[in-house]
């Protein structure tokens, strides 16, 4: 699964909008896509996601810091950023996350779950939110 890891982290760090045509190249038809705002099963749903994110990141870009393969699954270290006046926010998406990924005999993913902390690099940017989450967090900080 060494080569179905690389040809993965591959197509995210070099992932353009024209790719998403090609999603079945890489996942299962009824794969499963999960992040901290989507869950979605199929072809249809994970290039849903995707084509949102490229409607609202302009120019997103995955950059993977390591992996590690044990057996069928793959666990990604990753940096995902976005330009500073991204045309939604105004602010500049730099988020580190961990993913954890699936494939099956062939080298195709069936699960794609990333984890990555949504509090800490899109809630606190709100004005309104930030401060309550910051209040939050003083309460309970030991």
């Amino acid at each position: 699964m060494e080569a179905s890891a690389r040809r993965y982290a591959g197509f995210f760090t070099h992932l353009k909008e024209t790719d998403l045509d090609r999603l079945g190249e890489v996942f299962t038809p009824d794969a499963r896509f999960k992040d901290p705002f989507n869950d979605v099963s199929g072809l249809d749903g994970i290039e849903m996601v995707f084509r949102h994110m490229f409607r609202n990141c302009p120019e997103p870009r995955f950059y993977i810091h390591a992996w590690a393969v044990k057996d069928n699954t793959a666990y990604f270290h990753w940096r995902f950023t976005d330009r500073e006046d991204n045309g939604v926010s105004g602010m500049r998406l730099d988020v580190d996350g961990m993913s954890r990924v699936l494939f099956n005999d062939s080298g195709l993913v069936i699960s794609h779950v990333d984890y990555w902390d949504a509090a800490e690099y899109l809630y606190e940017q709100i004005p309104v939110l930030s401060a309550a989450i910051r209040f939050v967090k003083r309460r309970i900080t030991a």
